[in-house]
């Protein structure tokens, strides 16, 4: 049985309150029994006290150390990146996103949480983060024509022709097929708004510097239908459902 089906069937069975916390990332199977046991764990408002008791995963909410935890097969958030974090679990200059989600997210059994695609340090917005290796296929694969929106301060004031170059496509300097802009509008006299379907190495740094300009900032506006929610601030993360996206 492969491991998705197996990890499908334990969503549809009864198990251990101490199995329930252990694949959400509270720990070691010793660590979820001593949460349990210290009463830090309460279940639809009542305080558990035995790691053994069975619990159904379908709608399972845990409160652990006063915070709510739903019980989900696969970890799917999103995250409004900041600038100064590198989209990767082993970072070379700066922060790893990593690092702003609680520990549960890091530690799941059923395999670490990744950055779907990646953005650069410098580059802020939606940044959606999983567990779900089938997912991360589905909305990385460029078949699958993904759209991402970007919004972009440039260096110079953009022009019309350099709108109409981005839109016809221009040549990267390590590939002889042109990209292009599925969706491009000039927002301001040095701002312009992008939407891509690929996601080639900072395909829009390059793209922008193709057509004579410079990217001064970058900001992920969206991804497919996600956007960053009201009230969501830079660091800040929260839960997508799967089916949203």
């Amino acid at each position: 049985m492969s491991k998705k089906s197996s990890k499908k069937s334990a969503a549809t069975r009864d198990i251990t309150l101490s199995h329930a916390l252990f694949t959400q990332g509270f720990g070691t199977r010793r660590d979820c029994d001593g949460l349990v046991l210290n009463g830090l764990v309460s279940i639809a408002g009542r305080v558990a006290d035995d790691p053994d008791e069975l619990v159904s995963p379908e709608g399972l909410v845990l409160t652990v150390e006063g915070r709510d935890w739903p019980w989900r097969e696969f970890a799917v958030v999103l995250l409004n990146k900041p600038t100064g974090y590198e989209c990767s679990q082993k970072p070379k200059h700066w922060p790893s996103v990593m690092t702003l989600l609680p520990p549960p997210l890091r530690w799941r059994s059923g395999g670490d949480v990744q950055p779907v695609g990646r953005l650069d340090q410098d580059t802020t917005g939606v940044l959606l983060l999983t567990d779900d290796g089938a997912l991360i296929h589905r909305l990385t694969h460029p078949k699958k024509h993904v759209d991402k929106v970007y919004e972009i301060t440039c260096a110079r004031p953009v022009t019309d022709e350099q709108v109409q170059q981005l839109r016809a496509g221009v040549v990267l300097n390590d590939d002889p097929v042109p990209v292009r802009s599925e969706e491009c509008e000039a927002t301001g006299e040095c701002t312009l708004r992008m939407m891509l379907t690929e996601g080639k190495y900072h395909q829009v740094k390059r793209m922008v510097a193709a057509v004579g300009n410079h990217v001064e900032s970058l900001h992920r506006r969206s991804f497919g239908r996600i956007t960053i929610p009201e009230g969501l601030a830079p660091g800040q993360w929260c839960w997508i459902d799967p089916q949203d996206i």
